[in-house]
């Protein structure tokens, strides 16, 4: 049985939590946390590195005790040490933290005081008025902390999509291996490439007589099987994603895979367009009575109808279909279009490796530039650069670039916007950089007016550049603040500044409304990675694909340009 790195990482930032609430030395909580995030950035599962013989200790933040621990985990499941701890501090508490405004230390005197040990608890004592009389809590407290619970519970559960593509990557290639099977690939939500996805569909074609059905449910990751036909299965992966595996005909392949790719209203659109030629659309095909005319390719569907393929990011209805009649679907944004990334960091403050190392990434990945972005001094917890240190850093970049052949590392800074708009950093700094991100980082509980001036006010800055993650979300863990964005990007626009999609795939901010709204004013946005790690620095592929769902084309896209006219469109005097 593999243990998915997202399993263990869990695993780990449980145990942190745990640990923290618990009141342990926060250098030991520190380590586990590091070692999440670390294990959670490797491209290749942890399990297979250690079967294949790899030394852990030697990845940044994994010493000697950690790669033991992480192999206590692969080959049992489960950490003893966590297990052990779970006897004195509830496991649920865990998620008690994960509310804001509510740490370790709160959540400890909930559990002291009024004997919560989950999220039930909580929000029972919180209808019953219970918390308001603990010591820094109030009627306030109370009332966010249950609309924070609904929130929640409204959202439903929803996998990330990297967590989503690290789960059903390996079972995809799984059953292509099974003997028999032709096609195999995944439809859904997944295929549309949502940030987010509610459950795995698989279409395979196989062979007369293919035991795929019956491997599917031997699959080592299978927790629980709901039903197993000879054409359609449906389990419960151990992660708790629900995986439907349907066989369909060669013949119906191309109908099935557009029927069950969707959306839902694409799919609507489509099928009112068959019933004006007095055709019917399902996932068996495209029938002219009983006549099956078409289905073998989702091309053959499309034409029909004398449309072009649609690609399945555009598929939410939302006028691709019209786009498509007129020939004027956008010619999407792809990696290869890249140039060079726009937002990472380095171990000078907190990133995991050094400058050189981060350049090396980017150039094996063809890129032409990098940006260093480290975090300005207000970013405490980040050991944020003042200006002297900044000073430094740009020093050393200038070495370096007389050094690089091929790539060229960019002079920057993800630059605080503070509480009245203006930047963390003087201009006398901030003119010697060749670009800067900026970004709201605290006092997110602003109104939406209040919020949207802060940020304009930054934008009157000269020295502004890019806003960083515009809207600030983490996903299923943090709203969006509350902001104007039309009037931010019409402020951009007028000032020669631009927006960033932020890939990391806990924000993808901006998404995909917001990255179309960019595209019909005229507002170029960077795809950047706020990559901490190298490893990071892949993540542009969910920032591709939020750019592609929101019909953004190279030319929208400030990083698929030279740095020589990159340059040109950054300067603003």
């Amino acid at each position: 049985m593999t243990i998915h790195n997202t399993e263990i990482a869990k695993i780990f930032q449980t145990y942190a939590t745990l640990l923290e609430i618990e009141g342990a030395n926060r250098f030991r909580v520190r380590a586990y946390r590091n070692a999440a995030r670390t294990i959670e950035d490797q491209p290749q599962d942890v399990a297979i590195m250690i079967r294949a013989g790899k030394d852990l200790s030697e990845l940044p933040g994994i010493g000697k005790d950690l790669a033991g621990k992480i192999k206590e985990i692969v080959d049992t499941g489960a950490l003893g040490d966590l297990e052990k701890l779970k006897r004195t501090v509830p496991e649920d508490l865990a998620d008690v933290t994960a509310l804001p405004g509510l740490g370790p230390k709160r959540v400890q005197a909930l559990h002291e005081h009024l004997r919560i040990d989950n999220l039930e608890d909580l929000e029972r004592a919180a209808h019953a008025g219970k918390l308001r009389k603990l010591p820094g809590f109030g009627a306030k407290t109370e009332e966010k902390i249950l609309k924070e619970i609904e929130r929640r519970r409204a959202i439903g559960t929803r996998t990330k999509l990297m967590v989503a593509e690290q789960i059903a990557r390996p079972l995809l290639e799984y059953l292509k291996a099974v003997k028999g099977v032709k096609q195999a690939i995944i439809a859904g939500s997944y295929r549309r490439r949502k940030d987010t996805v509610g459950d795995i569909d698989i279409l395979v074609t196989a062979k007369r007589g293919s035991d795929v059905m019956k491997r599917f449910a031997a699959y080592d990751e299978v927790d629980e099987i709901v039903s197993q036909g000879t054409t359609r299965s449906t389990v419960i992966l151990r992660s708790g994603l629900q995986v439907d595996l349907r066989v369909v005909p060669e013949a119906s392949y191309g109908a099935a895979l557009h029927y069950f790719t969707g959306s839902k209203d694409h799919n609507i659109a489509i099928r009112t367009l068959a019933v004006k030629k007095g055709l019917k659309v399902n996932e068996y095909g495209v029938f002219k009575g009983e006549e099956r005319i078409a289905g073998k390719t989702e091309k053959e569907v499309y034409a029909l109808f004398g449309l072009p393929y649609i690609a399945p990011e555009l598929r939410e209805n939302h006028g691709e279909i019209e786009a498509a009649r007129k020939k004027r679907l956008p010619k999407l944004v792809t990696l290869d279009d890249i140039r060079g990334d726009l937002h990472a960091h380095t171990k000078a403050t907190d990133g995991r490796y050094t400058a050189e190392e981060m350049v090396q990434a980017a150039k094996a990945r063809g890129y032409d530039y990098l940006a260093i972005c480290d975090h300005s001094k207000h970013v405490t917890i980040a050991k944020g650069l003042d200006a002297k240190r900044l000073a430094r850093q740009i020093d050393k970049i200038d070495r370096l670039n007389e050094k690089l052949k091929g790539i060229r590392l960019l002079k920057s800074t993800e630059v605080d916007i503070l509480d009245d708009g203006s930047l963390d950093l003087p201009d006398s700094i901030l003119k010697e950089l060749d670009l800067r991100v900026c970004a709201v980082h605290y006092q997110f509980g602003l109104s939406a007016e209040k919020q949207t001036e802060r940020i304009i006010r930054a934008m009157d800055n000269r020295y502004f550049n890019i806003l960083a993650h515009p809207t600030g979300r983490l996903m299923g863990e943090r709203e969006a603040y509350a902001v104007d964005m039309q009037k931010l990007m019409e402020a951009a626009l007028d000032r020669g500044c631009f927006l960033e999609v932020n890939a990391q795939p806990d924000r993808m901010d901006l998404n995909d409304v917001h990255c179309r709204m960019a595209k019909d004013m005229g507002l170029r946005l960077a795809i950047s990675t706020d990559a901490h790690t190298t490893a990071n620095l892949d993540y542009m592929r969910f920032g591709i694909d939020q750019a592609r769902r929101g019909w953004l084309e190279p030319d929208d896209v400030l990083n698929t340009k030279s740095w020589k006219d990159l340059k040109a469109l950054l300067a603003r005097d």
